[in-house]
């Protein structure tokens, strides 16, 4: 990139710009790079989450501002957790999140045969050697963070024995745990990384792209590096915990021979977020449990399910850039997330009707039989959405919180005597209601004034309630569910004395006789919508049918979160 270039990017984002793209800046300024080549490199072992939606979306998105290319590849060197499912899942999120990889799909199974050249390489000069101790044993000898770690017996074994070992490993002679390739390095280095970590160890396992081929498979501090070295990656973006871990990824880079514009690794903080659930060991057992219906069950904060919820793109993209880019690991609020889907629903979905706890209410006055439409704008702050026709007539819901017997000082909704607004339509005055057969309130009567249609009186009287309606002959059924956190807030997301999760069994509300506008009933897959008074919601994608739709509310209409200043 010339330097006109970089400047003007500079330029474009001034005192905003990251660390990271300060350094960069600096690479193609001294010449280090010509282009930038970033990667998203998951284990398909699980669904993505949201802290994985911060790297899909930095890199991808550095790759996009140098006009550079953005890699997605599979790390899946370790076939004993690793399925297609996941795979094929982790492909729909990156590219619903808009992280643009070329169409193409990477593996680092294709790069075996190059790292078992690499390995031999290491060998013949004397920097890989084959070990014969166990696990516990390499442990042990490993040391401490304090004190220094042992020679391993093998340590000073001849090439020509460790080539043939090595080949006696990849032949599949050697069992299970008998036998690894470690490094050779400094077992008195301060970093425990270098000590002598494994490179290569045995598993007779069969993996999902190279079948039986393999019965001995790469460390991950092996494999990562030389998948980045072979394919021009110029700035390998990781998270915090891999900085120790830098020299041995420096190591193996260099010492495999890949020293012409090597890779550069750079780490960046973790999002943490409060109360939620993202360790996949955790969110597997409560599939397994049967405690949510999937890795997209609408409670989690995997990707998949909040595309399912009614989370966009575009809200996770914004969420990822207030949270910024450091080098300080942070907590962050679920409230911020919940922030962003708000912001990018207000000016983009229809505000429509919807009652989800029906109470009847019949209005004595109005003439039986007749029906009338009234006109309601779709977006009261986006004149551009249009207007449409809603039906009112004698027979409405209403919600059955809207109405009580005996109300509580400053309730002004409907109740014995009391006038309210029925929204957009007429002024109501509560007269009776009826009880069913176990005494809940079943049907609330009213009469109507006919001269305040449109909400507003002739005589100029006020009334202080509003509520919301629907005609009893065009609403439809369907079901809604209501969210809360799946993690009880007040006692954190762990057991502090057995580690389990911490779960707040209302988590999920099941309404399954709301009723909504056929409008809302008839949408397409995925539509998003604000119901009046109730939330934003999304037709669930998984579970709605053509005549029994299901809607999922992404998130309720206020929240006492206050956007952090940034001055």
């Amino acid at each position: 990139m010339d330097e006109e270039r970089t400047g003007e990017l500079r330029e474009e984002r001034g005192a905003s710009r990251n660390f990271i793209e300060t350094y960069i800046d600096k690479d193609l300024e001294d010449g280090v790079y010509d282009t930038v080549c970033t990667r998203f490199p998951p284990e398909p072992n699980g669904f993505l989450h949201i802290g994985h939606a911060k790297s899909i979306l930095l890199n991808s998105g550095l790759a996009e501002e140098y006009g550079g290319k953005f890699n997605l590849r599979f790390d899946d060197t370790n076939p004993v957790k690793e399925k297609s499912e996941y795979m094929d899942a982790i492909v729909r999120d990156v590219t619903w999140l808009g992280a643009d990889f070329g169409g193409k799909i990477l593996y680092a199974s294709d790069y075996f045969e190059l790292m078992y050249e690499c390995a031999v390489k290491l060998i013949k000069a004397g920097k890989a050697y084959v070990s014969e101790l166990s696990a516990d044993e390499i442990k042990e000898y490993r040391g401490t963070l304090t004190e220094p770690g042992k020679n391993d017996p093998s340590r000073e074994r001849p090439v020509e024995e460790n080539l043939e070992l090595f080949t006696k490993m990849r032949s599949g002679e050697v069992p299970d745990g008998t036998m690894t390739l470690r490094a050779k390095i400094d077992m008195a280095s301060p970093n425990i990384n270098m000590r002598d970590p494994i490179l290569y160890r045995v598993a007779h396992l069969s993996h999902p792209r190279t079948g039986d081929k393999w019965c001995i498979y790469p460390m991950y501090d092996f494999a990562h590096p030389l998948e980045d070295a072979a394919e021009g990656i110029t700035h390998s973006i990781c998270t915090l915990e891999f900085e120790d871990h830098r020299p041995l990824y420096d190591w193996v880079v260099r010492e495999c021979g890949f020293v012409d514009k090597p890779p550069r690794q750079i780490e960046f903080a973790k999002l943490f977020l409060n109360n939620v659930v993202t360790g996949k060991r955790y969110i597997k057992k409560l599939v397994d449990d049967g405690i949510v219906d999937g890795w997209d069950d609408p409670r989690l904060v995997t990707i998949a399910a909040l595309r399912r919820r009614g989370y966009t793109p575009a809200s996770i993209r914004k969420f990822v850039e207030l949270c910024g880019v450091s080098k300080s690991n942070a907590v962050t609020d679920l409230a911020m997330l919940e922030y962003c889907i708000r912001e990018d629903l207000k000016e983009k979905a229809p505000r429509l009707m919807a009652v989800l706890r029906p109470l009847k209410l019949v209005i004595d006055n109005y003439p039986e039989g007749q029906t009338e439409k009234i006109t309601i704008e779709n977006n009261r702050d986006v004149p551009e959405m249009g207007k449409r026709e809603v039906t009112f007539s004698k027979e409405l819901y209403i919600e059955r919180d809207d109405f009580m017997e005996e109300p509580p000082k400053k309730y002004f909704r409907l109740y014995p005597g009391n006038e309210v607004r029925l929204m957009n339509a007429y002024f109501v005055r509560c007269t009776d209601f009826e009880r069913d057969a176990v005494g809940n309130v079943s049907v609330v009567h009213c009469t109507y004034d006919p001269e305040s249609r449109g909400g507003e009186s002739p005589d100029g009287r006020k009334v202080k309630g509003t509520i919301h309606w629907l005609s009893a002959a065009d609403a439809r059924r369907c079901t809604v569910r209501l969210y809360e956190n799946i993690i009880n807030e007040e006692l954190g997301v762990y057991n502090k004395e057995d580690g389990s999760l911490n779960l707040n069994p209302h988590s999920e509300e099941i309404l399954e006789d709301a009723m909504v506008e056929p409008a809302i009933a008839d949408a397409d897959e995925d539509a998003r919508f604000q119901f009046v008074r109730n939330g934003f919601f999304c037709r669930d994608s998984k579970d709605s049918k053509p005549d029994a739709p299901v809607f999922n509310r992404i998130v309720s209409l206020k929240s006492s979160f206050v956007l952090p200043s940034r001055a």
